[in-house]
């Protein structure tokens, strides 16, 4: 659900650089394309769309963070994927969205039309590719996610979600985590006891460390990885 529009800016030869978190494959579509971007902002905990509502929109998130999650018959909630700045998301192979995106905290994201992005696809080639390899990838983290999910332990399963958020968070070695355990657990398929139980033991083995309720640094990157394997 759109809330609040912010602004409106024209992606043509050139990128409006107070409008883009980063130069990637999202910008170089829209630059290519010659699109209209608008930047809307969401809350904390905000839905900026519904499982089945229409997929008439892809987004690009310019600062904050967003959840996609199914909730199940019983009240579980399983999140599928957490995007983040510079991140693309709301790619539908069909009409409808499969999962609800809501905001972890508060967040601004650029979209542009889907219409616009698969006319400009048709015709353009460059477009054309970019779209796919971002699909792609899309493809490859459902993967890596149900890999996760069928076949690797609790400890498994925290050690490949802290590789991965070390990959896409770390700053000067330290990873500023935006959501909660509880996010974490409802990604892992995990109870916030076990996860919460999982880096304790990290933490007195000294593979990771801790620096306030959700920044971590990770001291044994080896470890981890073979927890991983």
């Amino acid at each position: 659900m759109l809330t609040q529009s912010i602004s409106t800016s024209v992606i043509g030869n050139k990128i409006n650089p107070a409008a883009r978190a980063t130069d990637d494959q999202f910008c170089i579509i829209t630059g290519h394309a010659g699109l209209v971007a608008t930047e809307y902002s969401y809350k904390k905990d905000e839905e900026i769309y519904g499982e089945d509502e229409p997929s008439d929109y892809v987004y690009q998130i310019v600062r904050g963070s967003v959840r996609s999650y199914k909730l199940l018959s019983d009240g579980r909630r399983q999140i599928g994927a957490f995007y983040l700045p510079g991140d693309v998301f709301g790619l539908e192979s069909g009409p409808a969205h499969r999962l609800t995106a809501e905001a972890i905290v508060d967040t601004t994201v650029r979209l542009v039309k889907r219409r616009s992005l698969e006319e400009a696809a048709g015709i353009a080639v460059q477009v054309a590719r970019s779209l796919w390899s971002m699909t792609a990838g899309e493809l490859r983290h459902a993967e890596d996610h149900m890999l996760l999910l069928g076949r690797k332990n609790a400890m498994e399963r925290v050690a490949s979600f802290l590789l991965e958020m070390d990959r896409r968070l770390a700053v000067a070695g330290m990873m500023a985590l935006p959501m909660c355990r509880r996010d974490i657990g409802d990604y892992l398929g995990l109870t916030l006891e076990t996860v919460s139980r999982a880096l304790s033991q990290l933490h007195s083995q000294g593979v990771l460390g801790f620096s306030g309720a959700r920044q971590i640094v990770l001291r044994n990157r080896p470890r981890l990885r073979s927890m991983d394997a």
